[in-house]
């Protein structure tokens, strides 16, 4: 699995460096390749997550490593031919974008299958770990396998994704279990041609009501997007003023998030953080105060305090994400359990997808100190209600399991 967010993160870099170098493209078609990985998530969520809950998530997961791959042969083709377009890239984009969520939700789905109760926290502890040490190792990656040329990048990353699905070939050969899903392409086509759209509508509706049941996981939803959105678009706004900065202490201050994130998943291997970081509102809260602490820091407008903040943000967003990962398999309906996730990646994504232009334009308009004040402001005000609601909630609502 950590084999596939290598693959996901430098394809993320390769994409958007190939519009620049093959192609020559315009600022705007480079924008347009990067909104063509990221939009997915808007679109894909709902629908993959019920996919997850549906049919069963190694066949899933299968067939969009298989897609990935493919994708990337067929850009690589068109390059070896020299008839590559920024159509041909923006589409390749595209559907790596609705692969990546459509994956991330059945792995999610198959933990959920395949950790048992007793050994969950090491497992996940361990997942988690995989994940940011991928992501730390994926961009670097990707720009070092263009150094060597795209025709390299790309034959590598599709490699990547083919080790990937050989992987997981060989955990489909050695788990076969007689949970009624649909365990073939034919009988995943046959099930997704029963679906009316009214019925489709009807089953994300029950995932949603089916997390209604789940405070911890409202209370998550509104702590993890409100973060999501503040730190991102404090992100976008200092880079938005680092023209005059050398690109690799850009390069470093940018990648602080991921180190946190690694420094945040070993922590959570400890039994006193797991106790700290066990799901509820005091979890939250916590987690909400220490962002705005972080927001504090980069008020100081040093870029180096940029990077302390998102080295800080990546740990304590890493240990929450243990901790809502934990909740999910545990507490959650399995069957419901991939809709009941895309709601809350949804919500994530859709605020790191409005952190950029909220970012850009709040760096237009003001200095970048008056603009991440501006941010910490919202972060504090956030911080207030989840430490004046919260508590309020739990002792108003009666426990829903």
């Amino acid at each position: 699995m950590a084999v596939s967010t290598i693959g996901s993160r430098t394809v993320g870099i390769i994409y958007p460096l190939l519009a620049l170098t093959v192609i020559s493209a315009s600022p705007m078609q480079i924008g347009l390749v990067t909104f063509a990985l990221t939009v997915p998530g808007l679109l894909f969520y709902m629908p993959a997550g019920l996919l997850a809950d549906r049919v069963d998530p190694r066949s899933i997961m299968l067939f969009t490593e298989a897609g990935r791959a493919f994708a990337i042969a067929t850009v690589l083709l068109a390059i070896l031919l020299d008839d590559v377009t920024i159509t041909h890239i923006i589409i390749a984009a595209f559907l790596e974008g609705g692969f990546g969520v459509t994956y991330s939700l059945a792995e999610t789905a198959l933990l959920a299958r395949l950790i048992p109760r007793d050994s969950m926290n090491s497992r996940l502890v361990a997942s988690e770990s995989g994940v940011h040490f991928a992501v730390l190792a994926g961009r670097p990656l990707g720009g070092l396998l263009y150094h060597f040329g795209a025709p390299v990048a790309l034959a590598v990353n599709a490699l990547l994704f083919l080790c990937s699905t050989g992987f997981l070939s060989a955990i489909s050969r050695r788990r076969r279990n007689h949970e009624p899903r649909a365990t073939s392409f034919r009988q995943l086509m046959a099930g997704m041609r029963s679906l009316s759209y009214q019925r489709l509508l009807g089953e994300i509706r029950s995932g949603i009501q089916e997390l209604r049941r789940h405070r911890f996981m409202k209370h998550a939803i509104f702590a993890t997007t409100t973060t999501n959105l503040a730190i991102n678009t404090v992100i976008i706004i200092f880079m938005a003023g680092s023209a005059n900065l050398s690109p690799i202490l850009v390069g470093i201050i940018l990648s602080a998030g991921g180190f946190g994130g690694a420094i945040g998943s070993n922590l959570a291997r400890f039994p006193w953080v797991q106790k700290r970081i066990k799901p509820g509102t005091t979890a939250l809260v916590t987690q909400m105060w220490i962002w705005v602490f972080a927001l504090m820091i980069t008020t100081l407008t040093d870029p180096m305090y940029y990077g302390l903040a998102t080295l800080v943000t990546g740990c304590t967003g890493s240990l929450m994400n243990v901790s809502i990962r934990m909740y999910e398999l545990r507490e959650v309906e399995r069957s419901m359990l991939g809709r009941v996730v895309s709601v809350h990646r949804l919500a994530s994504h859709a605020a790191v997808c409005v952190a950029a232009p909220l970012g850009g334009w709040l760096a237009s308009v003001q200095t970048s100190g008056e603009a991440t004040r501006f941010i910490l402001a919202f972060t504090i005000a956030a911080a207030v209600c989840a430490s004046v609601a919260m508590p309020r909630w739990r002792q108003l609502l009666t426990p829903a399991r």
